[in-house]
């Protein structure tokens, strides 16, 4: 806690004073452009990862970049899509997979997930995901999670009244930790560039 109370005191110190004018604005408006959706892994850090200043990203981060289809009920991953396409009239949404996830890996090698009945229910959103790939390949199975996630978020009604008026694009993307390169995911007859994030 003694990192987090410091670093408090530093932002506070000396990045809050030379960012005054920008929050001075943000306070008064939100008008993020983009949604961004990725994993709640610690090393996956949309901001820094997009170079993307306060205020430009909505960040939602599960599990696994998990999305889960629509379905009737209160739901804070399908509120937070609402609000986003809805109310902040984001322009584009990305969902971001990553490298040696954790979430990918226990399902892709199978592991015991008895002891966290709460994560094996909510990896289930992957079960299509899973369904497509072949056992133990962790890269291609967090490849087809970011499709199958794409795919779950067009069953929203906002996304999917957004992409039918050409409101919003959908994109994939798969970034590797250890050489922070994204690479754009798409479907298998399309093309899937790398590119420097």
């Amino acid at each position: 806690m003694q990192d987090l109370t410091q670093g408090v005191a530093r932002f506070q110190r000396d990045v809050f004073p030379a960012r005054a004018e920008l929050f001075a604005h943000l306070a008064a408006h939100h008008t993020p452009h983009t949604l961004f959706i990725s994993c709640s892994d610690a090393r996956v850090v949309p901001e820094l990862i997009t170079g993307t200043e306060p205020g430009d990203l909505f960040v939602i981060r599960t599990a696994g970049n998990l999305v889960p289809a629509h379905s009737p009920g209160a739901d804070g991953v399908a509120a937070s899509i609402e609000y986003a396409v809805t109310a902040l009239g984001v322009r584009d949404i990305v969902v971001c997979g990553h490298s040696a996830c954790g979430a990918m890996t226990a399902l892709a090698e199978g592991h015991d997930l008895s002891g966290a009945p709460a994560v094996a229910a909510w990896l289930r959103h992957a079960d299509a995901s899973r369904a497509r790939t072949a056992a133990g390949d962790v890269p291609a199975l967090v490849r087809q999670n970011v499709l199958a996630q794409l795919a779950n978020l067009a069953t929203h009604p906002s996304v999917a009244r957004a992409l039918a008026q050409r409101e919003v694009a959908l994109r994939g993307w798969v970034f590797d930790i250890a050489t922070g390169r994204i690479e754009e995911v798409q479907e298998p007859a399309a093309s899937s560039p790398a590119f420097a994030a």
